[in-house]
């Protein structure tokens, strides 16, 4: 089994969803310690943020970031994703990753019925982490990523959620556990078929 492991934040060691996406990883390895892990740290080696250059393939060095991040993606069986929210969205940093990933012939297909998918079959879990609490009307990043997988084809999206991280440290502290509680109805993974 292929994991690729994406942390976005750029808090650091202060992240919440770097220390949930480390959880998941580490109950992956403990279900099948036979999984092959690619780790990506999307803050300390951002991918640029897509640009006419890229697009259009005349930059060798875009094309072969381009190339990698396509590679591993497709490459992957399971996704853990830490997507904390910042301004009510995920982190640039991760959007600019996704740019990479949703390829037109590659990832999806535009056909006469519409759209179609052409990454499923992975399975993708989602450490998501905000200071605040949002409701509906101010909820843009797991709706996005929820629309975003399932464009590509991928059905098994998983969620563990910590939010109120700012309102105070007991709040904080409450929202990690039941976060860390969430993470063994979440994270159990079927080996999948090669």
């Amino acid at each position: 089994m292929q994991v690729l492991h994406i942390d976005s934040s750029i808090l650091g060691e202060s992240s919440a969803s770097r220390a949930l996406t480390r959880e998941i990883v580490g109950r992956l390895k403990e279900q099948h310690p036979e999984a092959q892990v690619t780790y990506l740290d999307l803050a300390a080696e951002a991918l640029p943020h897509l640009s006419g250059k890229s697009l259009a393939r005349s930059d060798e060095l875009e094309a072969a970031r381009n190339a990698t991040a396509l590679s591993e993606f497709q490459a992957a069986d399971v996704l853990v994703i830490g997507a904390p929210i910042y301004n009510f969205s995920i982190p640039s940093q991760l959007k600019a990753w996704i740019d990479r990933i949703s390829v037109a012939g590659e990832t999806f297909r535009y056909t006469a019925s519409g759209p179609q998918g052409l990454a499923g079959g992975k399975q993708v879990i989602v450490a998501m982490a905000r200071g605040g609490v949002s409701g509906p009307q101010g909820e843009f990043g797991e709706s996005y990523l929820r629309f975003l997988f399932a464009f590509l084809g991928i059905e098994d999206v998983r969620f563990v959620r910590a939010e109120g991280l700012s309102i105070s440290p007991e709040h904080r502290a409450a929202s990690l556990a039941q976060a860390r509680a969430a993470i063994a109805a979440v994270a159990p993974v079927q080996a999948l078929a090669a």
